[in-house]
């Protein structure tokens, strides 16, 4: 009996998006878990949701990060798993990769926050949210956005960037309302991450500087958080961000 190969997933099309990005020690785990091997999975697919092309090879390849699943495969395959499809997500990134790890539509999302959906697709498309305090409100919740998913969503997480190293390298203070206008946090709370930020890379310089006594030992400790300075103002805030 001959052998079936892998067949990849079908080649996008123009214009098509890429893949959410997937989970692939989460989607064997679950699998394993439920008792079932990469052939009934196969099966399933082709019997129950309509993708005749799967074979086990090919749901192996995803397991093993060598083929990642389109967003209506991934999809199907949640619903194999009896999980959601946010299970088979790592951590998203774009606006759309958080509306396909929740399980929705865009047409659902469109709905929801009041944006006709070509509109709402266009955002999708340039990474740039455009809607009022309320479609925004009603956009975290939906999608079960935290602080630091609705700054990277909005296409805002540069801008953030460039005043905490401004706010980091210089003085904190004068950059607590322009950052408190792109991260909407109790004033407290964020005057204490700035100075937190501030006074980290004031330290890692003067560490540097104490091994060698030259200013160009002290830069490693100092690049890195400024090159990582959104994720190191996340951690001072206290809320996942990296």
């Amino acid at each position: 009996m001959p052998r079936s190969s892998a067949r990849p997933n079908r080649p996008p099309s123009p214009g098509a998006h890429p893949p959410p990005p997937f989970d692939a020690p989460a989607a064997r785990r679950l699998r394993t878990g439920l008792g079932l091997g990469p052939h009934q999975v196969a099966h399933t697919l082709r019997a129950s949701y309509g993708l005749p092309y799967v074979t086990p090879d090919l749901v192996a390849a995803w397991e093993r990060g060598t083929a990642a699943p389109s967003p209506g495969e991934l999809t199907a395959l949640a619903g194999v798993l009896w999980c959601s499809p946010g299970e088979l997500v790592g951590r998203p990134r774009t606006l759309r990769e958080h509306r396909v790890a929740r399980g929705l539509a865009p047409e659902d999302v469109a709905r929801a926050v009041g944006h006709e959906l070509h509109a709402y697709l266009r955002m999708e498309e340039t990474g740039r949210w455009r809607g009022s305090a309320r479609q925004s409100a009603t956009l975290t919740g939906l999608l079960a956005l935290s602080p630091a998913d609705v700054v990277t969503v909005t296409g805002r997480e540069e801008s953030l960037a460039e005043l905490l190293r401004r706010a980091a390298t210089t003085r904190w203070q004068p950059y607590v309302r322009p950052v408190s206008r792109i991260v909407p946090l109790e004033r407290r709370r964020l005057e204490g991450a700035l100075r937190r930020l501030h006074q980290d890379y004031r330290g890692r310089l003067a560490a540097g500087l104490g091994r060698g006594g030259v200013r160009g030992d002290a830069g490693d400790g100092g690049r890195e958080l400024l090159e990582h300075v959104v994720e190191h103002f996340w951690r001072a805030v206290g809320t996942r961000g990296g």
